[in-house]
């Protein structure tokens, strides 16, 4: 396990106390922990713009499924991107509508591709590409 080092860092009084009211909310023992978990998610961000790091992730859609080939366009391109779709879970919302969550695991820049074209896709309604690290790269 790596050491720990020790850095000060100044903010505004009201900045603080939102800080230490969302530790208190969220359940950290500290102030050190929830810093840590936010450095964390900007890192998983960052990364996602490094287009050879290896990232997971979701896509999700909402659809309209009566919108001409929406679904056919939808499978094609999940199926022209085998080696990052792992898995996806089709939900029927209601008579008209579809929510999808495709699951991915592979390198960034196939998969902001791959995300783009989903969510521009005719006939979806809202879309959303949710990435994490694949774990090897993250430091507790």
């Amino acid at each position: 396990m790596e050491g720990v080092d020790r850095f000060s860092v100044s903010l505004p009084v009201k900045l603080l106390k939102e800080l230490d009211a969302m530790v208190r909310e969220k359940g950290y023992d500290n102030r050190s922990l929830a810093i840590a978990d936010m450095v964390r998610d900007k890192l998983v961000e960052h990364r996602k713009d490094l287009g050879d790091r290896e990232i997971a992730g979701t896509i999700t859609l909402v659809y309209d499924h009566h919108r001409s080939n929406v679904q056919s366009v939808l499978t094609s391109l999940q199926h022209d991107h085998l080696h990052e779709v792992a898995a996806t879970l089709h939900v029927h919302l209601d008579h008209d509508n579809c929510l999808e969550v495709i699951v991915l695991r592979g390198k960034a820049q196939p998969i902001k591709k791959l995300a783009d074209a989903l969510i521009a896709a005719r006939g979806v309604k809202h879309g959303k590409l949710v990435v994490t690290s694949v774990g090897h790269d993250l430091v507790l």
